[in-house]
């Protein structure tokens, strides 16, 4: 009989355990932005909080460093071909530049249920994830979070605001 009651507070433990709601508060975007340097071939990167930027110097065939928005197809996390180049960019210039970070941010448009969209979300910034870390960046410097459909870029319901919508946006953060 002992034995049952062990048992039953064992359960009891755990299920109190497993209920634990664990939120994660979600992150605010940054204010980052890229400016066109004075100098041919550099931009200048302002900190998010005003306080001066870090110069990140970038191929000399990109005015102001490589496009910061990946998009996708319709219900995938699959990146297009035409956006590898892009990302290969950003990879370098995190591998050239190993005190530089960045942050995935992954979204999606309003079709499909909030819950489905988050998981979208997170599977496209993690698609665009491995290709960097494939590229050579480092682990450390990359984050990611999903925004689902809660933050899109274009408010409508046509095919062109969803194409504009199903996209991740890479922000660096130092």
């Amino acid at each position: 009989m002992a034995n049952y009651k062990l048992i039953l507070v064992l359960f009891a433990v755990l299920g109190v355990a497993g209920c634990s709601k664990n939120t994660v508060p979600d992150p605010e975007p940054t204010d980052t932005t890229y400016g066109s340097g004075s100098e041919g071939g550099t931009s200048e990167w302002d900190s998010p909080d005003g306080a001066g930027g870090q110069e990140i110097p970038w191929d000399d065939e990109m005015d102001e460093g490589p496009a910061s928005v990946i998009y996708f197809e319709f219900d995938s996390s699959e990146v297009r071909p035409e956006d590898t180049e892009t990302v290969t960019r950003h990879a370098l210039q995190l591998a050239d530049n190993p005190s530089a970070s960045v942050r995935l941010e992954g979204h999606a448009d309003e079709r499909g249920s909030r819950e489905y969209n988050i998981g979208l979300g997170e599977r496209r910034a993690q698609a665009v994830r491995r290709l960097l870390l494939i590229q050579g960046a480092s682990a450390a410097q990359i984050s990611t979070v999903s925004f689902g459909e809660e933050r899109p870029a274009v408010e409508g319901s046509s095919e062109d605001a969803y194409q504009q919508n199903r996209r991740v946006e890479i922000r660096y953060t130092n």
